[in-house]
């Protein structure tokens, strides 16, 4: 089964009140310069071109007939979809499942978790270990949590998320900006320390859950390593998330980094990943390359995940932002699951 990941930049944009197309010619928001007609094309080329066996949709649509409309109408196949609503959010997260190809269960191959019904999603509180205030986090889009059955009677869970992001694009007077760094560095760490302590750590040890196989992917907006603000913070969100070498039995494998070669895996040497880019306000709008979206899995079954890959060529070598330009500001990245 191949896997396509994919943060799709504000589907939202795409859709009336009734949850219907808006006409081709409307300018979306968050892309003035193209037409709705335009980002639907591109979007569904890249995702024909790659030809997935499942999808998981980052900054999806906000109902799940919406998402279910756009893989209908414009993306090759017949699709089972479900999405993950979140009370008051503009990007929710989904996943859809190819269903013409007698991979999956024909009924109901996708089983759905509502994590706004689970206490680990859930607001939740932090007290500062500096001055002992309680500090209260939630998830801007609640995770989208399924599992999906294979013909075969085999399944996996998938776990999708879109944490919150670091990023500040504007230029402010140093000290806030620092302030807002920091601000920011701390609900996503916040975030990812919940998942890990109070769902990650419990699935992948309990009985019920610890043999099923378990991906985790998505927008986590952060990368290896500490940048500064990290530093004063002793924590990285995706290597919280990944788990703790005191319970290596606890860990999550990344799918990207197993890609690297061996020297740049011995050298932590992560220049070759990045999956977008954005023009940097504070350094005069040079060009910033980032890795933040992720593909993690368990490894309660031997090499199930692999072959990951960052679409920035289309498989006909044109580049993604020549060939299809208004798609999405994050690149696709794909991976095979195989079961066994």
């Amino acid at each position: 089964m191949k896997l396509l990941l994919w943060n799709m930049e504000w589907m939202n944009d795409l859709f009336d009140q009734d949850g219907n197309f808006q006409p081709d010619d409307h300018p979306p928001s968050h892309h003035r310069q193209t037409t709705v007609r335009t980002r639907r094309d591109h979007l569904s080329g890249v995702i024909d071109e790659l030809d997935p066996d499942i999808v998981v949709v980052v900054e999806g649509p906000n109902r799940e007939k919406e998402l279910k409309l756009f893989f209908d109408a414009d993306v090759q196949g017949s699709w089972e979809v479900k999405l993950q609503p979140t009370s008051g959010a503009s990007q929710c997260i989904g996943c859809a499942v190819r269903t013409d190809r007698n991979l999956f269960l024909a009924q109901s191959p996708i089983e759905f978790f509502d994590t706004q019904q689970m206490s680990a999603f859930k607001p939740f509180e932090v007290p500062n270990e500096n001055d002992g205030i309680i500090e209260k986090y939630r998830f801007e889009r609640s995770p989208l949590y399924v599992e999906i059955k294979t013909v075969d009677g085999q399944a996996f869970r998938l776990m999708g998320l879109h944490l919150k992001s670091k990023g500040i694009f504007n230029a402010y007077e140093w000290s806030k900006w620092w302030a807002m760094a920091d601000a920011n560095r701390k609900k996503l760490l916040a975030q990812a320390t919940q998942i890990r302590v109070n769902f990650l750590d419990k699935y992948l040890g309990e009985a019920d859950t610890q043999r099923i196989p378990l991906i985790v992917c998505g927008d986590v907006n952060d990368g290896p390593g500490l940048d500064a603000s990290e530093k004063r913070l002793f924590g990285s969100a995706i290597e919280r998330l990944m788990g703790n070498v005191w319970r290596p039995f606890l860990s999550l494998g990344n799918a990207l980094f197993d890609s690297l070669s061996e020297t740049d895996q011995e050298r932590l040497r992560f220049e070759k990943i990045y999956t977008t880019s954005f023009k940097d306000p504070i350094f005069n709008n040079v060009w910033q390359k980032e890795w933040i979206d992720h593909i993690l899995y368990s490894y309660n079954r031997a090499e199930w995940v692999k072959n990951a890959q960052i679409h920035i060529e289309m498989p006909d070598g044109k580049k993604i932002w020549e060939k299809y330009p208004h798609a999405s500001d994050h690149f696709p990245i794909t991976a095979e699951i195989v079961l066994g």
